[in-house]
């Protein structure tokens, strides 16, 4: 018995010693760092409504962005926008909005301007930004900024799995802003 009660006392002990390994924010996983950096909108706020005018229901126009805190060592940018709900009735998140090597230098994205950089193909064939126009209910859009310790050389036209694929590795730093919209 007093064996029983030892070998029971060391799977309560070892129990509480299991550890969990954190999940990374959003692919590519690897070398993702904690940073400061910040995507913001003066259109709309984290997790705030989008105006029409930058929806399908409007002009299609780019909201204006901003960016700060980018770390020192980051030699371009990657912006990707897409919608994660698409999932549900497409069965895959339909993408957005796809630029890569932007200048880190940049602080401002000004509404209606595509910023300075390569231009990817999203899931529509657009290589310029193209709105949010869910089909069915509110849907969340996702603004991912991605800070990288190189300059990425892939083709304009490229589609998100390719950039995701030549970011792997290459991610020192990120940052999201979600905007909610629902057709009315």
């Amino acid at each position: 018995m007093k064996y029983v009660c030892i070998l029971f006392g060391m799977l309560i002990l070892g129990a509480g010693c299991v550890t969990q390994t954190p999940v990374p924010l959003a692919p590519p996983y690897a070398k993702v760092t904690t940073s400061s950096m910040q995507l913001t909108s003066s259109a709309f706020k984290h997790e705030g409504i989008i105006p029409a005018l930058y929806t399908c229901d409007g002009t299609h126009t780019s909201p204006p962005l901003s960016i700060a805190h980018v770390p020192d060592e980051t030699k371009s940018l990657a912006l990707i926008m897409d919608d994660p709900d698409a999932i549900k009735p497409a069965g895959k998140v339909w993408d957005h909005w796809l630029v890569w090597n932007i200048d880190p230098t940049t602080v401002h994205i000004q509404e209606g301007e595509e910023p300075v950089g390569t231009h990817g193909a999203g899931t529509g064939g657009e290589t310029i930004y193209h709105g949010p126009c869910p089909p069915d209910g509110p849907h969340r859009y996702s603004f991912r900024l991605y800070a990288l310790d190189t300059v990425l050389d892939l083709p304009s036209g490229s589609t998100k799995s390719d950039l995701e694929q030549a970011m792997d590795g290459h991610i020192i730093a990120q940052t999201e802003l979600v905007g909610m919209y629902s057709r009315t």
